[in-house]
Order: C-alpha cells, then sequence, then structure tokens
C-alpha cells in the first residue's frame, strides 16, 4: 500500500481516488459492427444495436477484450478467467435503452498497480478493477435554443474503466498519476489518448480528513479532460470542501462539474450508489470467459512495456532510474535516445554517451521542445545530430558552450535531419566550422588569455588565495569570455589552478 506522508492543507489531509474512462482503439463499437470516427455527422454511425431497437441482440467486440487483456498485463493485474456483463439502469435522454452495458461484480481485470515518480519520489496507486462497458451518447444543448439535441454516434463506443484506491493524496500526485495512466493506455496501443475528443477522460473522487479520522465524504469531479483543468479543479474542490466543514457544514456526497473559465467546481447531481442502478446480470450476453492460452499469447505479442524499459535502461546503460523513467515517458523520447545511444557503435562508449545523452534531452531539448510546444518526434534537431554534438564534445572538437551554441543554431535554422550517424556528424563538424565553434587547442594561446584575465583581475586572485574557492569560478568565467567559449572547461581549470599555485 502507499502509505507517504501525507502533506496537509490547512490542517486536513487529501484524500484522492480515480476513474478513467479510456475509449479502446477499435474500429467499431463494443457490441455492434457500427464505426467509430470523431467528429461525424450526429446520428450517422448508431446502428439498429446501439439504438437498442426491437429485436436486436448485442455481440462481444474481440478487439475490445484484448485491448482490456493487454491493459491488465501492463499494470500486473489478474485477468479474469471469467468475468459478467451487467445492465446498469438509470433515464437519461442520450441513455437509448435505458440501461448501459457494463462490468459490476466480476470485472475482467482485477488489481495492479500504476508507479510513477513525483518530482523524485517513486509513488504507486493501487488499482481496484478495469471493466468494460459500452458510452453513452452525448446531449447538445448549445446549437438548439431551448432545445436539447441528441447525437448517439458515441452510443456503445468501448470504454475500458479503471478504478482505483483512493491513495492519492495532492493534486500534484494526482496529475503524476493521470499522466503516467495515460503512458500506459498510449503505448500499449489500447487508447489514443486524446483528451480534447473524449477519449481519456478522468473522474476525481475528493474528501478532506483531519489525520487519523476516518475516511470523509467524497464528491467526484466529473470529466477532467486536461492535467491543468484536473489539478485546478481538484486544488478549488479541497479549498471548497475544508471551508464547508470548519464554516460547520457537512459535505454532501455530490457529482460535480469543473468550470475552466471560472475555476470553480459546481454540483451537478446528489451522488449514486450501487444501489441506485439496480444492476443486475444482462440476459442477452453470457458471461466472457477468456482462456489462459489467449491471456499468454497476449503476452507474447505485447511491446516492451515502459517500467520494463526503464529497468533495463538503468541495468544497461546505468542511469538513475528517476532518469530512466522520465525518458521513457513516451515511445517516441525513448526511441529517440536509444538512437542516440547507439550512434557510438562501440558497447564500451555506450554508458557515457548514455548518460549524457539523458541530460541533453532531459535538458537543453526538452527545454526547447517546451517551449516550441513540438512533440519530440518533430524536433528540430534529430537523434543522429545530437549524438553527433555529444561525440564532438568528447573528441575536444568543440566545448560545451559550443556545443550549446551549435544546438540552438541547428534548432533555429532547422538543418537538415540525417537518419543515419555518418551524415549527422559531417553535418556538424561543417557547422562546427563555418560558425567558427571550434574548441581552442593551442595552450598557447589559451595561455595568453589565463594571463590577461590574472592581470585585469587582482581582487579575484587575492581572494582565491585567501581560500574563497568562488573566486575561481569567476576568473574560469572570464577566461571562457575571453575566448569566445571555445576554451576547454577542463584544461582552463587545470592551467588556472597551476598558475596561481
Amino acid at each position: 500500500m502507499n502509505t507517504p506522508k501525507s502533506p496537509l492543507v490547512m490542517g486536513y489531509e487529501v484524500v484522492i481516488g480515480f476513474e478513467t474512462h479510456a475509449q479502446l482503439s477499435t474500429q467499431s463499437k463494443i457490441f455492434s459492427r457500427a464505426p467509430i470516427a470523431f467528429g461525424a455527422e450526429p446520428n450517422t454511425q448508431a446502428c439498429a444495436v446501439d439504438l437498442a431497437l426491437p429485436g436486436t441482440l448485442p455481440v462481444m467486440n474481440k478487439g475490445a477484450v484484448e485491448r482490456a487483456i493487454r491493459f491488465g498485463l501492463a499494470v500486473g493485474s489478474h485477468i479474469a478467467p471469467r468475468s459478467v456483463f451487467a445492465r446498469k439502469n438509470y433515464f437519461y435522454p442520450d441513455l437509448p435503452k435505458g440501461y448501459q452495458i457494463s462490468q459490476f461484480e466480476i470485472p475482467v481485470v482485477q488489481g495492479g498497480d500504476v508507479e510513477f515518480f513525483l518530482g523524485d519520489e517513486k509513488k504507486s496507486v493501487r488499482l481496484v478493477r478495469a471493466h468494460l462497458e459500452e458510452d453513452a451518447g452525448k446531449s447538445l444543448h448549445e446549437d438548439f435554443v431551448g432545445q436539447t439535441g441528441i447525437d448517439l454516434n458515441r452510443a456503445g463506443t468501448p470504454l475500458l474503466e479503471i478504478v482505483t484506491e483512493p491513495d492519492m493524496r495532492s493534486s500534484a500526485e494526482a496529475v503524476a498519476y493521470a499522466k503516467e495512466l495515460h503512458k500506459i493506455v498510449t503505448w500499449i496501443g489500447i487508447c489514443d489518448g486524446n483528451m480534447q475528443e473524449g477519449s481519456f477522460r478522468c473522474d476525481a473522487n475528493v474528501s478532506v480528513r483531519k489525520p487519523g479520522e476516518a475516511l470523509g465524504t467524497r464528491r467526484e469531479i466529473k470529466n477532467l479532460n486536461s492535467f491543468k483543468f484536473m489539478q485546478q479543479a481538484i486544488d478549488y474542490e479541497v479549498r471548497w470542501q475544508i471551508e464547508q466543514i470548519e464554516d460547520g457544514h457537512a459535505i454532501q456526497q455530490a457529482t460535480v462539474l469543473f468550470n475552466p473559465d471560472t475555476g470553480e467546481t459546481r454540483a451537478m447531481r446528489t451522488k449514486e450508489d450501487a444501489a441506485d442502478y439496480r444492476y443486475f446480470p444482462d440476459p442477452d450476453l453470457p458471461p466472457l470467459v477468456i482462456a489462459e492460452e489467449w491471456v499468454q499469447r497476449v503476452r507474447a505479442e505485447m511491446t516492451e512495456l515502459p517500467r520494463v524499459m526503464a529497468q533495463r535502461f538503468v541495468a544497461d546503460y546505468g542511469l538513475s532510474e528517476y532518469d530512466a523513467t522520465t525518458l521513457t515517458q513516451s515511445k517516441a523520447m525513448a526511441a529517440y535516445f536509444e538512437d542516440c545511444v547507439k550512434t557510438s557503435g562501440a558497447k564500451s562508449d555506450e554508458k557515457l554517451l548514455a548518460k549524457q545523452a539523458a541530460n541533453w534531452i532531459l535538458g537543453e531539448l526538452s527545454a526547447h521542445l517546451n517551449a516550441a510546444e513540438l512533440d519530440i518526434e518533430h524536433s528540430h534537431v534529430g537523434p543522429f545530430q545530437l549524438a553527433s554534438i555529444i561525440t564532438a564534445i568528447n573528441q575536444g572538437l568543440v566545448s560545451s558552450s559550443g556545443a550549446k551554441t551549435l544546438f540552438k543554431e541547428i534548432w533555429a535554422n532547422e538543418q537538415e535531419r540525417f537518419d543515419n550517424a555518418v551524415d549527422a556528424f559531417t553535418q556538424i563538424e561543417r557547422l562546427i566550422r563555418e560558425k567558427d565553434l571550434a574548441q581552442m587547442n593551442d595552450s598557447s594561446e589559451l595561455e595568453k588569455i589565463v594571463d590577461d584575465v590574472l592581470a585585469a583581475n587582482p581582487k579575484n586572485v587575492e581572494e582565491y588565495k585567501a581560500g574563497n574557492s568562488k573566486a575561481l569560478n569567476a576568473l574560469v568565467g572570464q577566461i571562457m569570455k575571453g575566448s569566445k567559449g571555445k576554451a576547454n572547461p577542463q584544461q582552463v581549470n587545470d592551467l588556472l589552478r597551476k598558475k596561481l599555485d
């Protein structure tokens, strides 16, 4: 169980659990052959089964089951050999049957956990279950004056609802969990993760309590479709609940919505319990039976999982667990890193290049990607170019400062991206010459700069001799400035110490 020291908000402990609906990446719906395409004209993708017309029967989509198995394997869950579909009864205009087909008592995926980092602290959130169900339609209010339109295109869309234990203790932890879950479902290819289109929707169950007390009454924030709004909504809800309790009011269980324009949550309806839905086994669907051979076949066909890949990066490349986990945020980032590392061609160079590549990717490259709002697939500097820049540093062709200038030059001018190490290194050598970035290796030229700096900064010299080590950094900075960033920093330090000592 994840039992960290919980941060307190105004003397209260925050308790958060999540229910996430991941739309499965099948071509057709969960119980019919109707297609799934976002943005289609209303009511053009709902067939007779989705509309629950008399005489129609649901038929299970095998692809949806396989994706559920894949998820269960990815998070270390138990795949139930036999699970049952139930009818979840409630009335809403966009629910044509008057009930939703879901799983209740026996879900297909049971248990498991999701591990992630919050800062440099490793966290784990336990999963209760993940079950298959169909989506409802959509009510449209904005296009009709005084009326509501119903679009049933989403009716029957396959969902995997992933439910956690109430293990999270802050909005930051909740967002970190949601991002990790998003990474997992997109990595294994069961969901496209498009939050704007509703493919990955999170509901946060939030309550507060005094440390050591029983769990408080929770309120469920529905349909959070961005990580930014998720954190804002939870933070507001926590403050609101604490203020209510401090003012002597009891928290009523409810479903609430977050308004990003006002930054506030508002109650939509009182929260239902399971008894309100009158669950009972769906008579039109037999139990879902999953043979062990099917599970093993799915396991054998799965791609390397992010947590397994991160462990390999630690073992093979000597990376820290934090760096390895961060580099496996997405398949694209992991592939970029490995392309960069394997450019060296020599096993003996891989660990050195790996640590340098990790520092560049998580530092300079990530900063540029974030500023330009780009994914790593669209980076202006390719993995072979970055590897060539690092190799140029290691070979003494360019200083670290010059390498950053070189990186910025390639990024700004979107130089041609090569898909092989030879052409990329040739490009880097050419740019070093053209931009006059070659590292200064002439010791006599460097010695003259050092002498000039020492003569011009007698105060720093005296401070260093008096025991102030920081004065040395000031002198190094002046020398690097005098060499226009071309001097080898290690050579500068060695020569400077030799002259001063």
